[in-house]
């Protein structure tokens, strides 16, 4: 905890992390340089790989795996632009947008989105399927989808998976190697500065699917891959890499070299104990999940915590609660104190 600023009350990485020590000093030292002429492209370039090699260590894959971005959404549209025409994507109800837009955004040329209820995705794989795409931990709800059926109705069709890991990855031990494509935006439970992406490609993946946002940064060397009409792209996933957004690479460093040092195991059983006690507290039943949620329709429980100085949020009619490496006992505390002050508020619907 003490490597975080004071995350006191805070209870909100599901929508944006807070910065360890480290972070913010690597961003200060970075504007430092910048104000005397001191940052080079190269520099920001040995940061990228840095940070490539240690994403690749919290999901459990190979540099040679992972692509670098700034965005999941333009991630997973260079996926949905490679499915062949008339392609069928299944999503479960309610999942992130940037999981679903991309593949709606194909509609043009026949490719359909079906939509099922989160506990029948695998059920909901059929012939014909050409892949299959959501979130390991819902965003809305912090439901947790324990993805084995759901790669095993893939692989019994030949379905490519994509799975996004941005609520997960940081905070719940997880591994990119089972799925074809991962998406993961660091700035969550990686807490990093926003504008730091990573994907990762099966070997699948990386044979069948077309860099089509390609530029300089995929190329197999980039200082060579400035100018056209020549294109040698990178051989592994860097060819799917764009360029970076350069102030954001000091601090994701720094922050992913923390994240990278904690037991991902401990780290989720931290939080789940603070949501599960929570829950105890309320006299609801336990979510074994990092993210917590109750009914608040007309947001009452979420303005009566932002007035105690406690930061959660509100998503699809429920209150939002989030608990990360910096929250403690004083957070559960305060926050079920706010709650059953709240007239009218139930936990349970």
């Amino acid at each position: 905890m003490d490597s975080f600023v004071d995350g006191s009350g805070y209870l909100a990485a599901c929508t944006a992390g807070l910065p360890t020590h480290g972070t913010l000093a690597a961003q200060r030292a970075d504007l430092d340089a910048w104000a005397r002429a001191g940052t080079s492209p190269t520099t920001y370039g040995a940061l990228v790989e840095e940070g490539r090699a240690l994403f690749a260590d919290v999901v459990g894959v190979a540099p040679a795996r992972v692509a670098t971005g700034s965005q999941t959404s333009a991630m997973v549209a260079v996926v949905a632009a490679s499915l062949p025409d008339g392609a069928e994507v299944v999503v479960p109800d309610g999942d992130f947008s940037s999981v679903v837009f991309p593949f709606l955004a194909q509609a043009h040329r026949g490719v359909t989105v079906r939509s099922v209820p989160l506990e029948r995705l695998a059920d909901a794989v059929r012939t014909g399927t050409a892949l299959v795409a959501w979130s390991a931990v819902q965003s809305a709800t912090g439901v947790v989808t324990g993805p084995a059926p759901v790669l095993a109705a893939a692989g019994s069709v030949g379905a490519l998976t994509v799975c996004d890991l941005t609520q997960a990855a940081g905070v719940l031990p997880v591994s990119a190697a089972p799925f074809d494509v991962t998406v993961t935006h660091a700035y969550k439970w990686l807490c990093a500065p926003r504008g730091v992406a990573f994907a990762t490609f099966s070997d699948r993946a990386l044979a069948e699917l077309r860099p089509v946002q390609a530029g300089w940064y995929a190329g197999e060397d980039v200082w060579s891959s400035c100018y056209g009409p020549d294109m040698r792209l990178a051989a592994d996933a860097r060819r799917f890499d764009v360029s970076p957004a350069w102030p954001a690479w000091p601090g994701a460093v720094a922050a992913l070299r923390h994240l990278a040092s904690v037991d991902r195991a401990a780290a989720w059983r931290h939080a789940t104990g603070l949501a599960d006690r929570l829950a105890d507290a309320l006299c609801t039943v336990r979510s074994g999940q990092a993210i917590t949620t109750f009914p608040d329709p007309d947001g009452t429980a979420l303005a009566a915590l932002g007035a105690a100085g406690v930061t959660a949020s509100g998503r699809a009619g429920r209150l939002r609660l989030a608990f990360h490496l910096w929250n403690d006992e004083d957070d559960v505390t305060r926050v079920a104190d706010v709650l059953r002050a709240v007239g009218g508020f139930r936990p349970v619907e």
